[in-house]
Formats: structure tokens, C-alpha cells, sequence
């Protein structure tokens, strides 16, 4: 398995995840309660909208440019036009009560999330970010054995995450198959497992020819695709690839559940031992990851 892993990230840094052993009424659940609360009047949704300055926008929210952070990627005129989507973060080890030890120093993340009114909302989201948690941590350690490295490799570095779990919604429109609702972007952080809409397809990837490819919709499985930071991480060893979201033409809505997971606030990210050699020095700084990723944030919410 370690070894099939590494391989995708080697080549296209996307995989498809099938037994992962995710509960099917966690799933149920948190699909049901994404649903019923972007349903909502905007009124009722901007209620507990993300405060202005809050450098991790929880909280729903319908502004930002992810491709924004994208500096490496080609410029197109997709960049220029606002998403069109719908988000609800939340981002707890952000909340005063998630601090433990050296971490945030930014003041403006200690605020209190808030949560909609919505019966059953938050406890189906809380338990499904729980189970993301668990398959985040059994990923890391394939993830080590793909790279040569001790199984508990990356464990110390990820025990205090500080990892967002982000709900899209893309409202039904008229556009025609191929129009942009997701700009295109590269993830920020660690890995992202996401859950996407099984009614249809959007998700697209680049390929190293600059061809758009269709992600697959298989029932039951998850999308992984790793981000900025373990390719940083890695020396380029594995690659973070750029993808978007396109219309399909069928005038529907379309939901996803990205679960982006990033290590320790203060974990130093540095090149892997086993990812240079004489002929392949390191070929970043080592960065810390908390200011690392509140730095994405700013850019891409223009906070």
C-alpha cells in the first residue's frame, strides 16, 4: 500500500481511497447537515459569517481566491473572477480552548467559532473531522513508509495539528460544461482528503502536459491529493499538483468536504533525510507551518 502510495505522489499527487474504514453514517450525517445548512436563507447563513480580520475565516463566508496563493501557476483570466462558492470552516485548534503549548501567536485567532443553529449540525461536522483526524494519522504513516522513513515518522510533528475542515457549495447555474466555479490552485498544507459530490463530476487535475483531466466519482471513496507544504517537504520528491472546479453543463448544485490537514503549529518543516542526496540538495529554507499557513490565509481572504 505505502508503496502504490508513493507512487501517485511521485507522479500526479492525487489518489482515490476506497476501505478507508470511515463510518457510512458519519458520512450520511455530515452530508445531510452541510446540506440543510447551505439550504438556509443568506440572511440565516451570514449570521454566523467569518469575522473581518479573522486570519482563518471561519465560519461561512462566500469571498476569497484560493488561486490567489498559487503563485507558481500560470496566470489565466480564471484568477481574476471571485470564486463562485459557498464555504463554512471550521477550524477548532484555532478557538482559545484548542491552544496547547507553543502555537498561535496571532490574537485575532482566539475567538470562539460559531456554530449555526441548525439541529444536529455541529455534532455531525465535529464527528466527522474526528474521523478525519484518525484517517489523516493512518495516512502519515503510509506516507513514511513510502518515503523510507519509520512509520511514526511524522507522528511527533502532527499530534498537535492544526488542520480545517471546509464545506463548498456551488449554487445551481446556468454556465456552460467547463466554466470555472473553482479557480485553479495548488492546496496550502499537508495532504487534503476530500469528500466530493457523487451526483457529478467537476473536479478536474493538471497533468505535467498541461492537460485538464476529469477525477473519477467512485461511491464511497475519498480524493487525497497532497499539498505546497509536503512537497516542500519532500524537496519536490512528490508534487503538489494544480486542479479547479469546472461546471458540468447540468445546471445542478454541487457539494464537497475538504479536509485540509497541516502539522503542528510550530513543527518545523525542513527537507526529509531521505529526500536529497548529494546530486538533489535541499532546495527550500525550512519554514515554521503556523506562520506558514497564516500566511496563505491573508493572501488568499486579503485580510
Amino acid at each position: 500500500m505505502a508503496d502504490a502510495i508513493g507512487r501517485c505522489c511521485e507522479t500526479s499527487g492525487f489518489l482515490l481511497l476506497v476501505g478507508h474504514g470511515v463510518p457510512d453514517q458519519v458520512i450520511d450525517d455530515v452530508n445531510r447537515a452541510l446540506r440543510g445548512f447551505f439550504a438556509l436563507p443568506q440572511a440565516i447563513k451570514e449570521q454566523v459569517g467569518a469575522q473581518p480580520g479573522d486570519p482563518l475565516a471561519r465560519g461561512f463566508s462566500s469571498a476569497g481566491n484560493l488561486a490567489a496563493t498559487n503563485a507558481g501557476a500560470d496566470v489565466e483570466a480564471e484568477h481574476r473572477a471571485p470564486d463562485r462558492v459557498e464555504k463554512f470552516v471550521h477550524f477548532p485548534l484555532g478557538n482559545p480552548e484548542g491552544v496547547d503549548g507553543p502555537g498561535w501567536t496571532d490574537e485575532r485567532v482566539f475567538v470562539a467559532e460559531r456554530w449555526p443553529e441548525l439541529p444536529g449540525f455541529r455534532v455531525a461536522y465535529q464527528r466527522y473531522y474526528a474521523e478525519m483526524e484518525g484517517l489523516a494519522t493512518e495516512l502519515s504513516r503510509l506516507f513514511a513508509l513510502a518515503l523510507g522513513l519509520r512509520e511514526d515518522w511524522f507522528e511527533a510533528l502532527i499530534d498537535r495539528h492544526n488542520s480545517n475542515l471546509m464545506a463548498n457549495y456551488y449554487p445551481a447555474d446556468d454556465r456552460p460544461a467547463g466554466d470555472i466555479r473553482l479557480s485553479q490552485h495548488s492546496d496550502w498544507g499537508n495532504l487534503t482528503i476530500l469528500l466530493q459530490d457523487e451526483s457529478q463530476r467537476g473536479l478536474q487535475v493538471r497533468d505535467d502536459r498541461g492537460r485538464w483531466l476529469d477525477v473519477p466519482v467512485v461511491p464511497g471513496s475519498f480524493v487525497i491529493n497532497i499539498g505546497d507544504l509536503l512537497a516542500r517537504w519532500t524537496n519536490d520528491r512528490w508534487v503538489s499538483t494544480v486542479h479547479r472546479v469546472v461546471s458540468t453543463g447540468a445546471g445542478r448544485e454541487r457539494f464537497s468536504l475538504p479536509f485540509f490537514h497541516q502539522p503542528n503549529y510550530d513543527a518545523v518543516i525542513e527537507c526529509i533525510p531521505t529526500c536529497a542526496t548529494p546530486d538533489h540538495p535541499a532546495r527550500y529554507e525550512p519554514v515554521v507551518s503556523g506562520p506558514y499557513l497564516l500566511d496563505k490565509f491573508k493572501l488568499a481572504y486579503a485580510l
